[in-house]
């Protein structure tokens, strides 16, 4: 296995240009290839059926984009999807390449397109099977973002998917405002981290839930008290909350009524049957529930790049993995990652 530990962005700024600068060995092709390396999964099971494979480069259609990829990241719904665990949801697609995290360069676009040709981009892949797991990929337009100012690859890729999770659960279905008391499950987690920070530029007053050894990676984040629920259930305390983003996907919306405020909302990260069921059933109660799935647009990938480019978004990275190496950046997300997010850099 090779992988490397990351600094936070402290230690990686990069001198500002007015086109991102990525510090990367890779450059833009000006021919894409026929034939491309991925990493696919031809059946469910184990992070042992990843293997490399050379397949046919996507060709874009009209609407889309073709990138480059130099990185992607691994989130939790990637390996879910791989075990099976959705195959009702998501049937077929075989064989497929996981991951909706990229950042790269614009391989290929219309030529009437607000994009061109060699831009530096970070992208959420709006297909429901993925595909960031490779040399190319296709983006529809709208769910790609251009990089006006220099932001290191491997954390640009970290941003897409668990930044959009962060900020549509808290801003679109917690309906955060300013002085609310936010109280975020999982903080430590690759959505918990943004969590903390969307929250905080939203004015609010942030509760970091997580395990005690992470405790000073949350309040670095803005974090304005921890729980540590190896020591505390939140649930059994004796006060209340405004907004309660349950980012690991594991707390109770039943046991955690008791801690929300008269107008609290319970929003959660966790795609199931019973979730859905939830969400309906709480829609007409003051204290509602909900589970989101987030959507791929520009404008929150804008938003995220511009709370960067602020100082109001931190990015932390708990390790890099070669493409090659994709099914061990499965097994370390699988295992429980302290803190941060895992990402794939593609030679």
């Amino acid at each position: 296995m090779s992988t490397k530990t990351v600094a936070s962005t402290e230690s990686s700024a990069v001198e500002s240009t007015d086109v991102a600068q990525i510090p990367t060995t890779q450059k833009p092709l000006h021919v894409v290839p026929e034939m491309m390396r991925a990493m696919v999964f031809a059946d469910y099971g184990e992070p042992s059926v990843l293997h490399e494979k050379q397949v046919k480069t996507p060709t874009r259609r009209p609407g889309q984009v073709l990138i480059q990829v130099v990185a992607s990241s691994v989130n939790p719904i990637d390996y879910r999807l791989r075990r099976g665990e959705m195959k009702g949801l998501l049937p077929g697609g075989f064989p497929r390449i996981p991951g909706y995290d990229v950042a790269g360069f614009i391989a290929d676009v219309a030529d009437d397109a607000p994009l061109s040709v060699g831009q530096p981009v970070i992208a959420f892949l709006d297909s429901l099977y993925g595909g960031a797991s490779a040399e190319y990929a296709v983006c529809a337009i709208d769910s790609v973002a251009v990089l006006p100012e220099p932001i290191p690859v491997l954390e640009a890729a970290a941003m897409p998917l668990a930044g959009t999770t962060a900020l549509q659960s808290l801003r679109d279905h917690g309906k955060i405002m300013a002085g609310d008391r936010v109280l975020i499950n999982g903080a430590s987690g690759g959505v918990g981290i943004f969590a903390i920070q969307i929250a905080k530029a939203f004015d609010c007053h942030v509760t970091a839930v997580a395990s005690g050894k992470n405790r000073e990676t949350c309040m670095s984040l803005g974090a304005d008290e921890f729980i540590d629920y190896e020591q505390s259930d939140f649930t059994e305390l004796n006060r209340t909350w405004d907004l309660i983003f349950d980012a690991a996907g594991k707390a109770s919306y039943l046991d955690a009524r008791r801690v929300m405020s008269d107008e609290c909302r319970f929003v959660s990260t966790e795609p199931d049957v019973k979730g859905m069921v939830l969400t309906a059933v709480t829609a007409p109660l003051s204290k509602k529930a909900k589970v989101m799935l987030a959507k791929p647009n520009t404008a929150d990938l804008m938003k995220l790049v511009g709370l960067y480019r602020e100082g109001k978004l931190r990015v932390e990275l708990d390790s890099v993995f070669p493409l090659e190496d994709l099914a061990d950046a499965h097994r370390r997300v699988e295992s429980g990652v302290d803190h941060g997010k895992v990402v794939i850099e593609v030679d």
